[in-house]
């Protein structure tokens, strides 16, 4: 059964009709007096959930991806699990040998990127299908601009459109956040996790965001957080009752953002992410680590991750950029450019392990992740990508 949260404040009631045809947009542009309205959705579980999918004799199991956990003396880490998993405590990022002490009777399976991929083509294709400006930001999450729309009745019926449209053509659930700013709507979609629908119009907005912890805030980590916490800050509500002077003393500039997605302000847009500028995959660990093998191990799924990511785009890259962020966050990179455009897995994994002899010193790393850019399309003929 779907969860679906109406905040205070909102007018909008269950729909259960279907997304009126007369409503599809004809083209972006609303008028400027129109109320925006963002739409985020996020896949719940997704690679696990794409598992449960291709095996329903997995349903109600507890599911992990990641690396062969080997009897609990296994290298690597969990990319993702299902709900039933996290019941046991694990979680994405987390050792894989630590995934089976929790939950030694899990299934624990590979990643199957080109399966994750072709999923996810056809998620995106559903939501382009709607004729809103729509933006990709990962494998299993988009935002879409619907504030053509003009009101937040419509937008709970388009919600439950796509909903059904993804459960139905492709037996995958979502959770969709719906409100007048990017950042609310993606707190919005985790808000009610499986399958949610949770809605947050304007007069709602406070009410909303101020018993929730401030790590709800994307882009505030554990660092950020105790440093709140230092100052007794621990909800979005107490957030946006201080005096941002206060926060800019020990935060600095970017203090005046955070203060402004802690009252529900947010001026960033959906942007048409149709021109892909870059493919990237990035791990952070529960626990800093300095074991080898477990980072090679992690470089080795992530690379798996942007190949599948160029298949899916049908592109050639020819700038890779790898990332490690090092206990006390400090973060280094290091790119590397070829002379010509490839679309090869082993020039790619070539590239990350050379790239990561150099840089990697031996200290404790946090974050792990490679990006590709500078890309050049090619001919759908050609698009098949070995992986392995």
């Amino acid at each position: 059964m779907n969860d679906q949260d109406i905040l205070p404040g909102s007018s909008a009631s269950a729909v259960s009709a279907p997304f009126p045809e007369s409503l599809h947009p004809t083209g972006t542009g609303v008028s400027p007096t129109t109320p925006r309205i963002i739409l985020h959705l996020d896949m719940d579980s997704f690679y696990a959930s794409v598992e449960v999918q291709r095996r329903p004799e997995l349903a109600g199991k507890p599911v992990v991806i990641g690396a062969d956990p080997k009897q609990g003396k296994g290298r690597g880490v969990v990319s993702t699990c299902s709900y039933e998993a996290r019941a046991f405590g694990i979680r994405s990022a987390m050792p894989i040998s630590q995934a089976y002490v929790l939950c030694p009777h899990a299934v624990f399976l590979p990643p199957d990127f080109p399966a994750y991929v072709q999923a996810s083509t056809a998620v995106m294709e559903i939501l382009r299908s709607y004729g809103f400006l729509m933006e990709q930001v990962s494998i299993d999450e988009a935002f879409l601009d619907i504030s053509a729309l003009e009101d937040f009745t419509p937008a709970q019926a388009l919600a439950e459109e796509i909903k059904a449209a993804i459960r139905h053509r492709l037996g995958l659930s979502c959770s969709i956040g719906i409100a007048p700013s990017r950042t609310v709507a993606k707190i919005a979609s985790d808000f009610k996790k499986p399958d949610g629908l949770t809605i947050v119009t304007p007069p709602a907005l406070q009410e909303f965001l101020a018993p929730l912890p401030v790590r709800k805030i994307p882009g505030v980590g554990k660092k950020a957080e105790g440093l709140l916490f230092e100052m007794g800050i621990k909800t979005i509500g107490d957030l946006a009752r201080q005096d941002v002077q206060g926060l800019m003393g020990r935060f600095g500039r970017s203090a005046i953002a955070l203060h402004q997605l802690a009252h529900g302000r947010d001026e960033s847009g959906v942007i048409d992410g149709q021109e892909t500028k870059s493919i990237s995959r990035e791990t952070t660990f529960e626990s800093d680590t300095d074991d080898v093998d477990v980072l090679v191990s992690t470089l080795d799924v992530l690379i798996r991750g942007v190949c599948g990511n160029l298949a899916e785009e049908q592109l050639r890259f020819k700038t890779l950029t790898l990332k490690i962020r090092y206990t006390g966050f400090i973060t280094r990179s290091r790119s590397r450019s070829l002379s010509h455009f490839s679309r090869d897995a082993s020039v790619v994994r070539s590239l990350v392990h050379a790239l990561f002899r150099e840089e990697y010193d031996g200290r404790k790393i946090r974050l792990i992740g490679i990006r590709l850019s500078s890309f050049e399309k090619i001919d759908a003929s050609q698009a098949t990508l070995p992986v392995e």
